[in-house]
């Protein structure tokens, strides 16, 4: 068992406009070109990510990991989708994604978000609190293994009313392929 993440060197903070270029190399070495065929990544097409709920994962001035969440709709609702969620994959094992996570969560919650929503694996995305969708409620784009469609409730109860389809909230003038903002 790794030990407790305070024992690490890394420091978990904001994204930054020039953490773009490291964060597009980790998202390439860890999903590579077919990650844009997706549909997670379809919802983030044309769309700027919550950029002030981004965080990064640096040590020894190196990043390490990072994670970003997307406005999205789900049905009504205004939530979040998270992902990428990246780390090194030299660095996996350490916590980093786990720590990425709970920082960009609090800043959702303290943000004002009701909901967060992903697709992945249960196990390990139920550390933070995930939980699986019940089936038919919600709708994604595209195929995804809807055993794989997770919800986190930020209020009590914000999951309970998610229902419809999952779409773009909006559509950004000048993201780039990825959905990072140009910088």
């Amino acid at each position: 068992m790794p030990p407790s993440p305070e024992t690490y060197d890394w420091e978990i903070r904001r994204e930054r406009s020039e953490d773009a270029p490291a964060i597009a190399a980790l998202n390439e070495a860890g999903f590579g070109p077919g990650r844009y065929a997706k549909s997670a990544y379809r919802l983030r097409e044309g769309v700027t990510a919550a950029n002030d709920l981004g965080r990064v994962a640096v040590e020894n001035g190196i990043l390490r990991g990072s994670v970003r969440f997307w406005p999205v709709k789900a049905g009504k609702d205004d939530v979040l989708l998270l992902g990428p969620l990246a780390v090194d994959g030299a660095e996996r094992g350490r916590g980093i994604g786990i720590s990425l996570m709970q920082a960009g969560i609090e800043a959702a919650r303290a943000a004002g978000w009701r909901a967060i929503l992903l697709v992945g694996d249960a196990p390990y995305y139920g550390r933070v609190g995930f939980v699986k969708m019940p089936p038919g409620r919600l709708q994604f784009p595209g195929p995804v293994d809807i055993n794989r469609l997770l919800g986190l409730a930020l209020v009590e109860g914000a999951l309970e009313t998610l229902s419809g389809p999952i779409r773009r909230a909006r559509i950004d003038e000048t993201p780039c392929a990825d959905g990072a903002p140009l910088g």
